[in-house]
């Protein structure tokens, strides 16, 4: 007769402070089952965000922490995902097969946004999730080039809604699918938010637990509609070290701030530059803004990504790092950020609408 309890199963695992949510699994309500029989102890972890490539790890730690109870014979962890739809702006109507959207954002163009971007969409679909990514650029859409399929055009069956590129595991949509690479859209502030709306609403997206929506640069009409018309889970700021580039960053902070989008982090981009011939590490743009702004505005600093040439070339040849190297360095910073985007979302409070009935009078 095992004298095992599960409260003292429940305290060994609270020694375990997950590096991604910052707190120990229980308190994250993430453990949902212990079984005890005899000496062998079954414990049944559910992450509400993709970690695929940290299982292992995460498995291997929780293991010995119970291990190390007396009286345990052998532990079994097992660790499911499941990623919930989280709260957006009050008012915003809800998206057809979207649980989650993402908005990336700097305020400043040339600070590869992009870039990290359609990697930070390719990691968390690394990770485990079903992922989508909007190019919300109308002016400058990138992400057909990026994905390798700039010349491919969305289908319309029904002439009304389009089918989403699929694209190195990824769905995704842009204004650059429906016109040539070199035609500039010259068109006012009000058909650019409309041609948004319908990119994101009329298209099928197919049960995305993560919409990537790679934003322009700025604080304008496309960041206003994507405020009042789309229902925002959380943002992302994508900085480089530089002050100048950071006064930007700023600037789209506040704007999320003022409507009440929450902001998962900061990315600092192009942080280091390593030097390909003798190693000789620099830090061209200067070092530890995105830090400085992350405890200024006391959110997470989510990561830094170093100045590389590879994912310039990766990138503009149609197959971004984390596709094109999926085991490199570069890949696995990516890959460490998403999960913490994750993570940092699975912890707002979740969106239960699409459970409720809508309640007709007739």
């Amino acid at each position: 007769m095992s004298n095992l309890t599960q409260p003292q199963i429940e305290e060994a695992l609270k020694g375990y402070i997950d590096p991604y949510m910052e707190k120990d699994l229980v308190s994250a309500g993430a453990v949902k089952d212990i079984a005890i029989d005899g000496d062998k102890v079954t414990v049944e972890v559910v992450l509400g965000f993709p970690a695929a490539g940290y299982h292992a790890e995460l498995a291997a730690q929780l293991k010995a922490k119970v291990e190390a109870v007396a009286g345990v014979g052998s532990a079994e962890i097992k660790i499911n995902t499941l990623v919930s739809s989280h709260a957006a702006q009050k008012g915003v109507k809800h998206i057809k097969g979207v649980k989650n959207i993402i908005a990336v954002a700097s305020g400043k163009g040339g600070v590869g946004k992009s870039t990290t971007s359609v990697n930070l969409a390719l990691a968390l679909a690394a990770e485990g999730a079903s992922v989508g990514i909007l190019d919300a650029d109308i002016y400058g859409p990138s992400q057909p080039r990026m994905l390798g399929v700039g010349t491919q055009r969305p289908d319309s069956p029904d002439g009304q809604t389009l089918e989403p590129i699929q694209s190195l595991g990824l769905q995704s949509m842009s204004i650059g699918y429906l016109i040539d690479e070199e035609t500039p859209m010259i068109w006012r502030g009000p058909m650019v938010t409309q041609a948004l709306e319908q990119l994101l609403n009329d298209t099928n997206w197919r049960e995305v637990d993560y919409l990537v929506i790679d934003l322009p640069p700025g604080t304008g009409d496309t960041q206003l509609t994507l405020a009042q018309k789309v229902p925002v889970s959380g943002a992302v700021i994508v900085t480089t070290p530089q002050d100048i580039a950071l006064m930007d960053a700023r600037k789209a902070y506040k704007m999320f701030e003022k409507v009440e989008v929450p902001v998962l982090g900061v990315v600092e981009n192009m942080s280091i530059h390593i030097c390909s011939k003798c190693g000789h590490e620099e830090h061209i743009f200067g070092e530890g803004g995105g830090m400085r702004m992350a405890e200024q505005y006391h959110i997470p600093f989510l990561g830094a990504l170093p100045l590389d040439i590879r994912i310039r070339e990766e990138t503009d040849g149609g197959k971004p790092t984390v596709a094109a190297e999926p085991d490199g360095r570069i890949s696995q910073i990516y890959r460490d950020i998403a999960r913490r985007i994750g993570a940092k979302l699975s912890q707002k409070s979740k969106d239960y609408s699409a459970r409720f009935p809508k309640i007709v009078i007739q």
